[in-house]
């Protein structure tokens, strides 16, 4: 298997907006070797200049790991080209077919190099905001195995931050609406995010440890859908509406 070659396909789908078809339809690989493909296509896009601005966890309810037939989450990484501001326009142009869903975002206080408890979570913790995650799966008609979605980096696409709050907000059962030009598409609450929200930090530390990944202060790590993804269109406004954390939104043009 050429992981060069592998995840220069996924890398140049997502920074030319390309669809391409699943990886696993001519090669077979496994979930250790997805994960050296996300890495080496995460290295060409430092190589050009990207920096690393955190991670992002997947599968954090229960019923999508059932749909998917797995027994763990997936994580992909974050680079500061994903970043958008509240108020900023995602331009369909940069995207192949867009989707947006409502998370809870954390900003990580201090290093984070090895597993860690629930318990301890906390003193990782700066701040605590309402995101909005963009995903973009480079396969054609958002269609991919395990393994091709996590040499895919998961999807990750674009993160849009809300206002940070006091890490001690209490965050367990809140509730999440995901609305378009502000009717509300999906309602959920925040514990449909692993029961808990930070409980995404521990999982988050677990999985960058297994795969020396670091997780360094002032890092985000987005901990997972409340709901389903909805597909985005130019001259909506999507927004997400969380309870204690306020309102994040953005333009699509």
């Amino acid at each position: 298997m050429d992981i060069a070659n592998l995840s220069k396909i996924v890398d140049e789908a997502a920074l030319n907006a390309t669809a391409i078809e699943q990886l696993s339809l001519t090669q077979s690989f496994t979930e250790k070797e997805a994960y050296n493909i996300q890495a080496a296509s995460i290295e060409r896009r430092y190589s050009r200049g990207e920096r690393l601005i955190g991670l992002k966890l997947g599968f954090t309810s229960r019923l999508k790991m059932q749909q998917m037939g797995v027994h763990d989450m997936i994580w992909g990484r974050l680079t500061n080209t994903m970043l958008l501001e509240e108020g900023d326009n995602l331009v369909m142009d940069k995207f192949i077919h867009p989707r947006a869903e409502p998370e809870i975002c954390f900003l990580v206080k201090k290093k984070i190099d090895r597993p860690i408890s629930l318990l301890e979570a906390g003193q990782y913790i700066e701040a605590v905001s309402a995101a909005i995650e963009i995903i973009d799966s480079r396969y054609q008609n958002f269609k991919f195995s395990l393994e091709d979605v996590i040499a895919d980096n998961c999807s990750s696409a674009g993160v849009v931050l809300g206002k940070w709050h006091p890490a001690n907000t209490p965050i367990d059962n809140l509730g999440m609406i995901l609305a378009v030009d502000q009717k509300p598409v999906h309602i959920a609450s925040s514990a449909a995010i692993l029961g808990n929200p930070l409980r995404s930090i521990p999982a988050a530390a677990r999985l960058a440890v297994q795969y020396g990944q670091e997780i360094n202060p002032g890092d985000i790590i987005l901990a997972g859908a409340a709901t389903p993804a909805v597909y985005v269109q130019k001259g909506q406004y999507v927004q997400a509406r969380v309870e204690r954390l306020g309102n994040v939104g953005i333009k699509i043009t």
